[in-house]
């Protein structure tokens, strides 16, 4: 419970929070400092993770409705995706209520790891138009697709959720990175509103922290979103990868010395 950790440590958690919500919002990842963050003061990986979900609900709410106004998503265009990530989530997070805790326990931080990973070396083009791509059965599938997998990762495990999206939006559908981002914040919103009802019906988060962690995300992902629609792929890559490789750096470090 809340009542058992310290103040200094409840503060350092609301830190890591404001910070998480700011990359989460500018370039995605912010998971790959709270889940770690969690875990290290002890919780359990299952409640880690559902704890998560609540916290992080608040800032891709946040982010996505920021991104929404500024006319950067366009809800009904991308139906399919919000459908299918709903899908994937829901199977996600019911997968991770069927695996062990010593598994998780063991599995989580080469999970992290490997999406950090990811995000550094994996090329990000450069999304090559402003509009939204045309409308073909193609491009329902695409989404179908990508909606499924990125839903299903992110109710399974969540860190680099929104790194994915933001770079697989660039490849599929040659949105440039504000365009890719708003998608990205959509889609990540969907996924962890839907993992977050199903892990509290499953009985695995601490509300009083993820709400205490919630706030500062949202304050943080307000900032974000703003900054990086106001200065735009020149702002927004290089948080992207000064985060990735600080956090492959730290994961790294913890995982092997």
């Amino acid at each position: 419970m809340i009542e058992m950790i310290e103040p200094s440590m409840l503060i350092v958690l609301g830190l890591v929070a404001l910070l998480a919500g700011f990359i989460d919002a500018v370039a995605g990842g912010g998971g790959m400092l709270t889940v770690p963050a969690l875990l290290s003061i002890g919780l359990p990986p299952h409640i880690a993770l559902g704890t998560n979900k609540l916290a992080a609900t608040f800032a891709s709410s946040t982010a996505a409705w920021t991104y929404y106004r500024k006319q950067l998503f366009s809800p009904r265009f991308w139906l399919y995706s919000f459908i299918a990530t709903l899908l994937g989530a829901i199977i996600g997070t019911l997968v991770v209520n069927w695996i062990s805790t010593e598994w998780l326990e063991k599995a989580l931080p080469l999970v992290i790891l490997a999406a950090a990973i990811y995000t550094i070396w994996h090329p990000h083009p450069k999304g090559e138009s402003h509009q939204l791509p045309e409308v073909c059965p193609k491009l329902v599938r695409k989404q179908c697709l990508q909606g499924t997998v990125l839903g299903f990762y992110d109710g399974l495990a969540g860190p680099g959720t929104g790194a994915f999206w933001t770079v697989s939006n660039m490849i599929l559908y040659r949105l440039d990175i504000l365009m890719a981002s708003g998608l990205a914040k959509a889609m990540n919103f969907t996924s962890n509103l839907t993992s977050l009802v199903t892990f509290a019906i499953l009985g695995h988060i601490n509300i009083a922290l993820g709400l205490t962690m919630g706030i500062c995300l949202m304050l943080g992902a307000y900032i974000g979103a703003h900054s990086a629609i106001r200065f735009g792929a020149k702002f927004i890559r290089p948080v992207f990868v000064t985060v990735v490789i600080i956090l492959a750096a730290k994961l790294a470090w913890q995982a092997w010395f």
